[in-house]
Parts: C-alpha cells; structure tokens; sequence
C-alpha cells in the first residue's frame, strides 16, 4: 500500500524557521552575555565604578551654624601679651615684700646700750622692769638725769656703791641743786645702792657699766639721742661708735686714766675714778 505524502502549506513551514531562528539568537545572547560578566577584568570593573561616580548627584553642603555671642565675644577679645604673663607671675613675690614693708622692724640696738640692755635685768629686781622704782630708786620719767646730769658721776656712783660714799662722809650724790633735794647715800627707805665695779668688790666691767648707765639714761630715762641737750654726751660715751665705749672694752682705758687719754677731745670727759668722789670733781 502506497503511503500519502501531505503537503505542508509554505507559510507554516515559513513561520516556524521564523520562531525557531528567534529562539536561537536569544540563547545566543544570553550565552554571550554571561561569559562577558564572568572573564570581565578588574580594570573595566574600576572604570565602570568611576564612571558611575562622575555621574552620581552632587550633594550641597550647608554652612556652619553661628557661635553663640560668648564665644564670638571670647575670639575677639584681645590676648594677654605673653610678657605680661611673666609679670603677673612676680605678683606673690610682690605681695610678700609688699606685706614686709608694712610690717614694723624690730630696731637693731647696738654698742653700749646693747650691752645695757642685758646688764640691767640684774637691776630690774630693785628698780624695776621699767625702772618704775621698788626697793631701789626711781629711775623712769627723767630721774635719772635730774640726780646725775653729768654721766661721769653717775658712773662713779653706780662703780663704788652708796656705802662707799658713807664711809667716804660724801653727804650727796649727783647734783646738790637738783630739783626737790639732793639725795643722800641710804636716804630711799635706807636701801644701799650696791657696788658693781670689780676693784669696789662688784661684778661688772667697767664697759658694761657703762653700758647700764648708758641704757638706764637713754631707754629708761627718756634723754633724746639727737637733741641739743644730750647728743653731745650720746655721741661721746654711749653710740655703736664711742671712742671711750671701744677703750674700755678692749681694756686699753679704764675709769681712772680715761681723762688723760682723751684730754684732746672737744669738750674733753671728766675723771670718773674708781673711789667715790663729790660730783663734778
């Protein structure tokens, strides 16, 4: 039996080629597509990224918010110089000396009565702490310097003892004409008034009791170192740099030769003696 051969039509068999060569240019490019991602080196990948930088949106920035008005007043305000700095840094130095100016100087006391000032705490018990009187004599508020003007006879007094005077029959010391009596050995309450000078049997230099009287004159007493009446006799006897004060200290001049030695001084010292003597004598 003879098979029947059916006869496509043209334009189906025309179509079909038309899909079936559509389908394999698809898969083609798919194909094409995937090796091209997979080989693609890392150079094209960089360009791409770059590229795709230069045409991102530029975002724009905004301006700084203002500074407050204590800051804008702190940037303004002018610097401390830096020389100034080292200058406040001497402030406490300043403060320091500032404060030891203010503050009172202890007086240096030098020279006799320097040497008085100690040597009179012996004489406190009698006299005294401020020579206010007690068993001995008044000494403040001038006393001194009525009984004895002349600081001479004050020395020979105060070296020999009123019980020398006694036995001397020396009926005053000091000045006879002082104002209200003169005194007389034993007549305050009939206490003697010790000897200090070490030939009278005392204890004392003959420098240092210079340096009592000198003390007891111008620290007690109240005589004025620079006034017209007394800086004459200060200046002799009892200043840091009295001739006579350096003589008896270094033992070159005593109380019984110091007259003779300094004879050529204007307005030359009286003998003062180591026996008890009448007043100006």
């Amino acid at each position: 039996m003879k098979a029947t051969v059916t006869e496509i039509p043209e334009h189906l068999l025309k179509r079909s080629k038309e899909r079936r060569d559509a389908a394999g240019s698809a898969d083609a490019a798919g194909s094409t597509d995937g090796v091209a991602a997979t080989v693609a080196p890392p150079a094209i990948k960089a360009v791409a990224k770059v590229a795709s930088a230069q045409v991102a949106p530029t975002a724009t920035a905004l301006p700084p918010p203002p500074d407050p008005a204590y800051v804008a007043a702190a940037k303004s305000r002018k610097k401390i110089p830096f020389w100034a700095m080292a200058t406040l840094s001497l402030l406490p130095l300043w403060a320091i000396i500032y404060m030891l100016a203010l503050s009172p100087q202890e007086k240096v006391v030098e020279g006799p009565l320097a040497i008085g000032d100690a040597v009179f705490s012996s004489c406190a018990g009698c006299h005294g702490a401020d020579g206010q009187g007690g068993v001995g004599r008044i000494l403040y508020q001038g006393e001194v310097l009525k009984t004895f003007p002349k600081i001479e006879d004050m020395l020979n007094f105060v070296y020999t003892g009123s019980q020398a005077y006694v036995a001397q029959g020396i009926a005053y010391f000091g000045n006879p004409d002082r104002e209200g009596g003169a005194h007389a050995p034993l007549s305050y309450n009939g206490n003697p008034m010790p000897m200090q000078g070490e030939k009278a049997g005392g204890a004392l230099t003959e420098a240092e009791i210079l340096g009592v009287v000198c003390y007891t004159r111008y620290s007690i007493s109240g005589a004025d170192p620079i006034s017209t009446e007394w800086s004459k006799e200060y200046e002799r006897w009892c200043s840091p740099t009295s001739e006579i004060f350096v003589g008896l200290e270094s033992g070159t001049v005593n109380f019984d030769n110091l007259a003779d030695t300094y004879k050529s001084m204007p307005e030359p010292p009286v003998a003062v003696g180591t026996t008890p003597r009448e007043s100006g004598k």
